[in-house]
């Protein structure tokens, strides 16, 4: 595969025996945002993640610390940016997003998959939407150049972000429940009112949201992701969709999490079985499994058009949001 790769979320364990290493299973060239905290974290827990991942990144020169959109693409490095997946790591501090920017956090989810003090998440029951607080969270992420991000919000949290932001919103990482009914795939509306802000929403590899999650059906996750990209360009057109594979190079060890903290989930998030991801070597056609690329130039996409969901459109709003 010759496209650029932005990759919007991958993850690496979040904790001290993490490797920045294990990253360089994606090719030379390619741009990674990489998470650094979810609901689990404290402020100084993804402070301490952040430090570590970023003195590793700098010491090993396969890696490229990124601060603004012309850092990225160049063809002897991996590119890294960092993400949050939920707002508990502020501390309740919107000044700390900042903070985060400045050790290049480029994306933040007010929620992750339940309530909290700015708005609901995916398997909230009772959907009240952002908060106050969430509210002046996403203008503070406006102001400062951060991507506000829905994935794993609840549905109205999704909205009322498409209807508060001033710049191109983002899914990082949600696929399409029309074709997956699953309370962490968005709907039309979501992703209509996403791309109407400017935005792009990235195509997963998680098993239970594309509906093939059986151990061995690799090739089906990847064709899988074909059909959510093809579905969600004809929904909201090529200048829309993008990858966010969330991949998890700690996979045992979250669904492990799963089993063991199942008040941070819910059975319709984990009945079909511990999640599956797809690898980089799959999606990127460097296995025995058909890569995505071709497998969407079978669906009629020119070359153009698979650079543009490869890595263009988030690139291109990249550009838009984060500081210069």
């Amino acid at each position: 595969m010759d496209v650029f790769l932005w990759e919007q979320h991958c993850c690496l364990p979040l904790r001290h025996t993490a490797r920045v290493a294990e990253l360089a299973r994606y090719p030379l060239g390619s741009y990674l945002s990489v998470n650094v905290g979810y609901s689990a974290q404290t402020k100084d827990d993804s402070l301490a993640l952040l430090h570590r991942f970023r003195d590793e990144a700098g010491a090993d020169p396969r890696f490229r610390l990124v601060d603004r959109v012309g850092d990225i693409g160049a063809p002897e490095v991996i590119s890294l940016a960092f993400d949050l997946e939920d707002s508990r790591p502020l501390d309740g501090d919107l000044d700390t997003v900042e903070l985060f920017y400045d050790l290049g956090v480029r994306s933040l989810l007010p929620t992750y998959n339940h309530a909290n003090p700015a708005g609901c998440g995916c398997l909230d029951t009772d959907d009240t939407g952002l908060t106050g607080y969430g509210k002046d969270l996403v203008r503070k992420l406006n102001a400062v150049g951060m991507f506000a991000d829905g994935s794993h919000c609840s549905r109205r949290t999704g909205l009322d972000i498409a209807t508060h932001t001033s710049v191109p919103m983002i899914y990082s990482h949600s696929n399409f429940a029309a074709l997956c009914e699953h309370p962490r795939n968005i709907t039309d509306e979501q992703a209509l009112a996403c791309a109407a802000t400017g935005g792009v929403i990235g195509i997963n590899g998680v098993g239970i949201f594309l509906g093939r999650n059986a151990p061995a059906a690799r090739a089906e996750r990847v064709a899988a992701m074909a059909d959510q990209i093809r579905y969600g360009v004809d929904l909201v057109g090529i200048d829309h969709i993008g990858i966010g594979s969330d991949y998890s190079f700690d996979g045992q060890e979250f669904n492990d999490e799963i089993r063991d903290n199942p008040g941070a989930f819910s059975d319709s998030y984990t009945k079909w079985g511990p999640l599956q991801r797809t690898p980089p070597e799959d999606l990127l056609g460097e296995s025995e499994v058909p890569g995505l690329d071709d497998l969407l130039a079978d669906r009629g996409f020119t070359a153009a058009e698979r650079e543009a969901v490869f890595g263009g459109n988030f690139a291109r709003v990249a550009s838009q949001v984060w500081r210069a």
